[in-house]
C-alpha cells in the first residue's frame, strides 16, 4: 500500500459544545484496519470523520491523500460507507434499482450500467432477488444489498461501522468475508467483534474520545480486553 492511507495530526472533532475527538495523531497505510473501543469511545466519530461525514475542528487530515474539507466530491467518489442498519442506505424500490442508484454519478451508458449491476448482484448472491422490493428483504439480505451498492462502485476505501451488529452468525460471516476479500480496496472496520478485529492488519483503540493505542491487532485487543476485565 502507498502512503496515501490515513493521516491525522492533532485532529479534533466538536459536536455542538462537546469535544468528541481529542488531538488524534495517526498514520496508517495498512489495507485493513480495525477500530475498537467501548460505546461512546469515539470510534464511530472517527469513522465518520474519515468518511467525510463530519468536519474536523482542528488539525490535519488526509484520506487517500485528500483533504476531505477541500476535496469532498473527489473523496466521495473513491470511498464507500456501510452502516450497521442497512435500511439507512436502501433508497430505491427494487434490489436492482438500488444497486444501480449507487452508480448514478458515473453517468454510464445503459449497457455498461446493466452489466455492472448484474455482476455485482451475482457476486453478492442477489441475482434471484433483483426484482424484489428492497424493504421486503430479510435483515441479512438487506445488509448484502448495502454491501452490493457499496462495492459496485469499486471503491478504494470501504468504511464499515458495525456492519455485522444485527446479523446472525451465518450472515455476519458472509458479510465479513466480502469485506475482507482483497479486491484492491482498503477497509476501516469499526467493530465490537474482536474476532473480526483480529483479522485486520492493524488495530486502533479509542477511549473517551482519544486514541490510546494502535498497532498489531493481537496486542491492541489484549490491551482492550484487560480494560474490559477491570
Amino acid at each position: 500500500m502507498s502512503r496515501n492511507g490515513l493521516h491525522l495530526k492533532n485532529v479534533g472533532v466538536r459536536l455542538g459544545d462537546t469535544d468528541v475527538l481529542h488531538d488524534v495523531s495517526l498514520d496508517l497505510d495498512a489495507r485493513t484496519v480495525a477500530v475498537i473501543g467501548e460505546n461512546g469511545s469515539g470510534k464511530s466519530t472517527f469513522a465518520r470523520l474519515v468518511g467525510g461525514l463530519l468536519p474536523r475542528a482542528s488539525g490535519e487530515l488526509g484520506v487517500l491523500g485528500l483533504d476531505p474539507a477541500r476535496r469532498a466530491a473527489e473523496l466521495r467518489r473513491r470511498i464507500a460507507i456501510v452502516f450497521s442498519n442497512p435500511d439507512a442506505q436502501i433508497i430505491m424500490p427494487t434490489v436492482a434499482e438500488d444497486v444501480a442508484f449507487s452508480l448514478r454519478a458515473d453517468r454510464l451508458p445503459t449497457a455498461e450500467l446493466e452489466e455492472r449491476v448484474a455482476a455485482a448482484l451475482e457476486r453478492f448472491g442477489l441475482t434471484d432477488l433483483a426484482e424484489r422490493a428492497s424493504h421486503d428483504l430479510s435483515g441479512g439480505q438487506k445488509q448484502m444489498l448495502a454491501l452490493c451498492g457499496a462495492f459496485v462502485r469499486n471503491p478504494e476505501l470501504v468504511i464499515a461501522d458495525e456492519p455485522t451488529a444485527y446479523l446472525d452468525a451465518r450472515n455476519a460471516r458472509r458479510v465479513a468475508d466480502h469485506l475482507f476479500e482483497d479486491t484492491g480496496h482498503r477497509l476501516v472496520l469499526v467493530t465490537h467483534d474482536l474476532a473480526l478485529a483480529a483479522r485486520c492488519d492493524q488495530a486502533v483503540l479509542f477511549a473517551g474520545g482519544s486514541l490510546v493505542a494502535h498497532g498489531e491487532p493481537d496486542g491492541i485487543i489484549a490491551r482492550y480486553e484487560a480494560v474490559l476485565a477491570c
